[in-house]
């Protein structure tokens, strides 16, 4: 199907467009009716006319002394028809049905009283010549044109402007109609991973109310859901630190070093687990943490400062020449974690920093290890899910630190994903968008 015949995807315009169309097709309908009544009435008042008036002129002309007759011709035609003292044009049998009408009012007005015939003449598909003797003998012709239905100047104008209200009634109605449906969509799209979105007005028709209360109690209890997650798992996470701490203490009094140190090691992968856990959980803090504007050079030339002071190989390019409105705790929580995972698998990282495109910027973080599997790319945001199929945690982590900044990414209304380097190496790149451009000079 062509693009032009595309059926409109928004509910707004195909409400708009079937309105619009029945309300013109009925307006349309109308004025057909209206104008075939207002023909049959003309042609009914045309034809009582015809009967009386063509019967008198008839009558006067018959009754005028022949050398006077050709003198009042003019003063007895009308807009439709004239007469002449002639046999008139050679015709036919009428072949329409107002040509047929025509020719039975001239035979029955004037048949009565003179001899006449009426026959359809060419030039017009309603034209009709009525023959009649007069009692002389001299021929008389009337030569009957139709005129069509007269039409005012300014009835286009006006069906112009009745097209024009119905359109703009047909706006508003549908405006109105699907309003509470877009701000159902606005709410549901703003319900991002912080799970914060203005509750819906609960007014209007009676649908749109009861479905703005369901929507607003299904955020309600989403919200009561996730807030006891994060509890239960603080609560685990609390609850297990005193084991753990003491199994820590009972393995350094083992004797056997090896015991030991595997023993410790354990611990210590539980403990990171516990808290990864509650980390992942609790990704939502970042959401609720109150925007400001910063420089983001000037927290990424701090972010990679640390990092060299540190003794690692992480370097800065690039600069993005313009503050922002964002979260800085969150934004520098997930730098981290991309950084730190960048010196774990490769020991270098590059971090650049410049515009996207108007109030967005792009900041990428790339390493120069192997890389990963292309089908991977996806896959290693979601939670626990680890490459090494050693399940080493020294190397493999717990599989929560991408899932964390996607998450915390997504509540900053930006986006994180990652790409293989066509130069070698991992690039992850946080593009944040519905940013305040304030470029400095």
């Amino acid at each position: 199907m062509k693009t032009w015949l595309r059926w409109p995807r928004t509910l707004f315009m195909r409400l708009m467009l079937i309105l619009l169309a029945g309300l013109a097709l009925a307006q349309a309908l109308s004025y057909v009716l209206i104008m075939s009544e207002r023909r049959e009435a003309t042609v009914g008042l045309m034809l009582n006319f015809l009967e009386q008036d063509v019967a008198s002129s008839v009558a006067l002309l018959d009754r005028l002394p022949a050398n006077e007759r050709a003198a009042w011709l003019p003063r007895l035609e009308r807009r439709t028809y004239r007469f002449s003292l002639t046999p008139g044009e050679p015709g036919h049998a009428p072949d329409t049905v107002l040509s047929r009408r025509i020719a039975d009012a001239f035979v029955e007005a004037i048949g009565q009283r003179y001899r006449v015939t009426a026959s359809a003449a060419p030039g017009h598909p309603n034209r009709v010549q009525a023959h009649v003797t007069l009692s002389d003998g001299t021929p008389l012709t009337i030569d009957m044109r139709p005129a069509g239905l007269p039409v005012s100047g300014w009835l286009p104008a006006l069906l112009l402007a009745q097209l024009a209200l119905l359109a703009l009634c047909t706006w508003a109605g549908v405006r109105l109609a699907t309003r509470p449906l877009a701000q159902l969509a606005g709410a549901a799209d703003s319900l991002g991973p912080d799970l914060r979105s203005e509750r819906l007005p609960e007014s209007g028709p009676l649908e749109v109310a009861r479905a703005a209360r369901a929507f607003n109690a299904m955020q309600e209890r989403i919200v009561a859901y996730m807030t006891e997650r994060t509890q239960i798992l603080a609560a685990i996470s609390h609850d297990l630190q005193t084991p753990i701490t003491r199994m820590r203490m009972r393995a350094d009094m083992l004797d056997d070093e090896v015991q030991r140190d595997k023993m410790n090691r354990d611990l210590r992968e539980m403990e990171a687990l516990v808290k990864d856990g509650v980390a992942y959980a609790r990704t939502l803090h970042g959401a609720r943490e109150a925007p400001c504007r910063i420089d983001p050079d000037a927290m990424l030339e701090s972010l990679v400062g640390d990092y060299q002071d540190a003794g690692q190989e992480v370097g800065l390019e690039g600069r993005a020449d313009m503050t922002i409105a964002t979260r800085p705790q969150a934004l520098r929580r997930i730098l981290g974690n991309l950084v730190d995972n960048g010196l774990k698998y490769a020991g270098a990282v590059q971090v650049g920093i410049g515009r996207q495109g108007p109030g967005e910027i792009a900041i990428r973080i790339r390493d120069f290890g192997p890389g990963i599997p292309e089908a991977e790319l996806e896959k290693v945001f979601e939670p626990f899910y680890r490459l090494e199929a050693s399940r080493n945690r020294d190397t493999g982590g717990t599989g929560l630190g991408l899932s964390i900044a996607r998450q915390l990414a997504q509540a900053m209304d930006g986006a994180l994903t990652l790409r293989n380097h066509p130069q070698g190496g991992l690039e992850a790149t946080l593009v944040l968008r519905g940013l305040e451009d304030d470029t400095r000079q």
